[in-house]
C-alpha cells in the first residue's frame, strides 16, 4: 500500500478584485470523498498544511445546496468531525520529505488561489516529486498550486503537460463570478499547461503520465479512483 501526501490550503479568506474579504478555505466533498475514498483502498493518508496550520472548510461546501442535499452535508461534517485530531495538527508543508510519499493529492476550494499558487515549499515538493514521477493529483482549484512549481531554469515546471482545471464557466458562472481576481485556467494556460476541460459541472479527469487532474467536485471520487489505479 502506498503513502500518499495530501496537501490543504491554509487560507480562509480570498482578495477580491474589488479588494474585499472573501471567506474560503478547502471545499468538503473533495477533501472528503478524496480521502476516504484512498483510505478505503488501503492506502496511508498524511495531511499537510502551509505553517502547519488547521485547514478551514469553506462553509458554503457544507451547506445542503452545496453539497447535494442535507444528507450529503451531514455526512461530510461528520467525516471532518472524525479526522479532526489530524486536520487540526496538519504536517508542516515546508518539512515534509517528499522521499516518504508515492503520491501528492492537492483538493481545492477558492483556498488554494490564496496560498498554494505561490508557497516555494510546495513548489519544491512537487518538482522533486515530477522529477521522480511520482503521482501528482490536484483538481478543482487544487491545480492553482501546480503555479508554484518552477524548474531549474526558472520555467513551469508543468509547461506543455495536459490536465484539467475549475472552468472559467465554471467559475464566472458558479464560483465567485466577475470578482474573482484570476482565473486559474487562464493562469495555467499562461503557463503553457495544456487545458482540457469538459462540461460545466461533470466530472472530468485527464491523465498525462504521472499528473492526474480533475475539473470540479463532481471529479473528487474519479481523480481519486484514478490515483488508486496509477498506484497499482
Amino acid at each position: 500500500m502506498a503513502n500518499i501526501l495530501m496537501v490543504v490550503s491554509a487560507a480562509d479568506s480570498l482578495t477580491m478584485k474589488d479588494g474585499s474579504e472573501h471567506p474560503t478555505g478547502f471545499w468538503a466533498e473533495e477533501l472528503v470523498v478524496a480521502h476516504q475514498t484512498l483510505l478505503d483502498a488501503g492506502h496511508t493518508v498524511h495531511l499537510a498544511a502551509p505553517g502547519g496550520r488547521k485547514p478551514t472548510v469553506d462553509q458554503v461546501s457544507l451547506a445542503a445546496e452545496s453539497a447535494g442535499g442535507e444528507d450529503r452535508a451531514k455526512g461530510f461534517r461528520d467525516y471532518l468531525a472524525s479526522i479532526d485530531t489530524e486536520l487540526s495538527h496538519p504536517l508542516v508543508l515546508a518539512d515534509v520529505d517528499i522521499n516518504s510519499y508515492d503520491a501528492v493529492v492537492m483538493p481545492g476550494g477558492h483556498g488554494p488561489m490564496a496560498d498554494l499558487y505561490k508557497d516555494a515549499d510546495l513548489g519544491r515538493l512537487l518538482v522533486a516529486a515530477n522529477k521522480d514521477g511520482k503521482i501528482i493529483a490536484p483538481f478543482c482549484h487544487g491545480p492553482a498550486g501546480l503555479l508554484a512549481a518552477t524548474d531549474d531554469d526558472g520555467g513551469f515546471a508543468f509547461a506543455g503537460r495536459r490536465l484539467t482545471v475549475f472552468s472559467n464557466e465554471e467559475e464566472l458562472g458558479g464560483g465567485t463570478g466577475e470578482n474573482t481576481p484570476w482565473l486559474v485556467e487562464d493562469a495555467l494556460k499562461e503557463k503553457g499547461a495544456v487545458v482540457e476541460n469538459a462540461a460545466a459541472w461533470t466530472s472530468n479527469v485527464v491523465r498525462d503520465g504521472n499528473l492526474i487532474t480533475g475539473q470540479n467536485p463532481q471529479s473528487s471520487e474519479d481523480v481519486a479512483k484514478e490515483v488508486i489505479k496509477a498506484l497499482g
